[in-house]
This record gives C-alpha cells, sequence and structure tokens, in this order.
C-alpha cells in the first residue's frame, strides 16, 4: 500500500505542520507535526521524500510504524541524522519529537492548534496498514 502525506502552509503564529494522509486518493486522516527545523533531531518535521512505513513495537507508544529511508537519513536505530520516526497518537505539535501523529479533525487543546481524536485516527489507520509494510510519499502542498 502507498500513503500520501501533503503538508500544507502553516498560517504565522500557529505551531505544527498539518497535512491531509490519504490512500488511493481518499482522505484517511488529518496529521500534525512539529514545524520544519532543518532537519535538526527532535524539534523538525523529517524532510519531503518517500519512505517505507515498516511496523514497529516502541518502548514508549506500543504498536506503531515507523519511517525509514536511509538515503534522508532516517533509519529506526541508526546510525542515521534522524531515529525512531513514528506515527503515534499524539494531538499537538509539542507532544511530538519529529514523528506523525494522525487525527480526525483541527481544533485547540488548550491555546495550540491539535488534530482531534487521535486515537481513533490511529485505530483507523493501524486497521488499514493490517500491520504490513507499507510506502508512504510526503510532499508540500
Amino acid at each position: 500500500m502507498k500513503l500520501l502525506l501533503k503538508r500544507f502552509p502553516t498560517p504565522k503564529g500557529i505551531f505544527g505542520t498539518f497535512g491531509e494522509l490519504s490512500a488511493k486518493g481518499e482522505l484517511v486522516c488529518l496529521t500534525v507535526e512539529r514545524e520544519w527545523n532543518n532537519n535538526k533531531p527532535s524539534v523538525s518535521c523529517v524532510p519531503c521524500g518517500i519512505y517505507e512505513l515498516v511496523p514497529h513495537e516502541s518502548p514508549k507508544h506500543g504498536t506503531c510504524y515507523a519511517l525509514q529511508q536511509q538515503n534522508l537519513g532516517v533509519t529506526i536505530y541508526g546510525p542515521s541524522l534522524r531515529t525512531h520516526i513514528l506515527i503515534h497518537v499524539a494531538n499537538k505539535a509539542t507532544e511530538l519529537a519529529g514523528c506523525i501523529a494522525p487525527g480526525k479533525g483541527l481544533g485547540t487543546v488548550g491555546d495550540e492548534w491539535a488534530v482531534l481524536n487521535s486515537a481513533g485516527a490511529f485505530n483507523e489507520l493501524m486497521i488499514l496498514l493490517d500491520g504490513k509494510p507499507a510506502a508512504l510519499e510526503i510532499v508540500n502542498a
């Protein structure tokens, strides 16, 4: 399966990078990530490109998916510039360390823009991926 994550420009004053994740031209969920910060580990979203999505068991997040793309410096365990870039449950960009969180809607949590119902969107994504590897293309709109 191939997924497409289309990132949209973030309006000034809103922290985070928001996007739409689709499969076969159909919207699967919305996403939130950290803002682009020169690909710095833990504080930046990853570069645009095509990644392998690999089923992963995270000590912190449980069963999830990890991104891999050696040519872009992203691997699960390293050595590489970026490691453990996961798709997992979270609502706000500040809850992420370079990872991607799915959501079913957009709104605010406290005073921060966020995706809403991340757990529901994550569960639907996990059912769609069915524990199998996939491809994820990330582009800027």
